[in-house]
């Protein structure tokens, strides 16, 4: 039985896995230097470039913003997208709002275990699913969304703002439920930091938050381990 296993595991990672590193690799990079060709034709075309000291502050000024999160994001949301989920959901965008959620959602319905096989088909597929109806969606909001939001009272506009918090929201109360320890854990962790403590940075808390979490539930399942 355990032969069987380990060759179904060594199938699925030959088959499936290492072709999708690979892919996976090579879109994503494919996709930075793409991010590039704009500049690079507005300086060629045009015949300009802007001082190298500027381009420089506005690299620290986006770093200093958004450089936690290329350490934070990978980490705490590859447990529930997967391999092949993390590679297509960092090429498409809208991971947090849209990926981890569809992500979570199909596995809690198809009744998988997080970190296995299937929970990383079924991750996979339900993020193509909704990679291809963003598309669909995006394309039909470019046309016509801003005449549909100018129909719209201001309170169903502003309401959008709390669209991202509802989804993390519920997202949590959904694994909260099922890890009552955990959850209480990181409510009190993080009320801790921003009650208490109150100077920390937000990618601070994040970063707190996501691995005294991680930490607490291995502490808390090698002690149930042992007893």
């Amino acid at each position: 039985m355990d032969n069987n296993v380990r060759t179904q595991e060594n199938g699925y990672t030959e088959t499936f896995t290492r072709p999708i590193i690979r892919w996976g690799r090579i879109t994503n990079l494919g996709a930075m230097f793409l991010c590039f060709l704009p500049p690079i034709a507005i300086a060629t075309i045009y015949n300009t470039m802007p001082p190298l000291k500027d381009i420089l502050a506005g690299w620290g000024l986006i770093f200093s913003i958004f450089g936690i999160y290329a350490i934070v994001e990978p980490l705490s949301y590859f447990p529930v997208l997967g391999v092949p989920g993390t590679y297509m959901s960092f090429l498409s965008g809208n991971i947090g709002n849209m990926r981890v959620p569809v992500s979570a959602v199909a596995q809690e319905v198809m009744g998988v275990q997080q970190g296995t096989q299937k929970a990383e088909l079924v991750s996979t597929l339900s993020i193509a699913g909704s990679i291809i109806t963003n598309v669909v969606v995006t394309t039909i909001a470019a046309i016509g969304g801003a005449a549909l939001f100018s129909l719209f009272p201001p309170v169903i506009i502003e309401a959008f703002t709390y669209v991202a918090p509802a989804i993390f929201g519920a997202m949590f109360s959904m694994n909260a439920v099922r890890h009552p320890k955990l959850g209480a854990f990181a409510i009190a962790l993080v009320l801790f930091m921003i009650l208490v403590i109150r100077v920390l940075p937000s990618y601070v808390i994040i970063l707190v938050a996501v691995f005294g979490t991680v930490a607490f539930g291995l502490l808390t399942e090698k002690k149930g381990k042992q007893n």
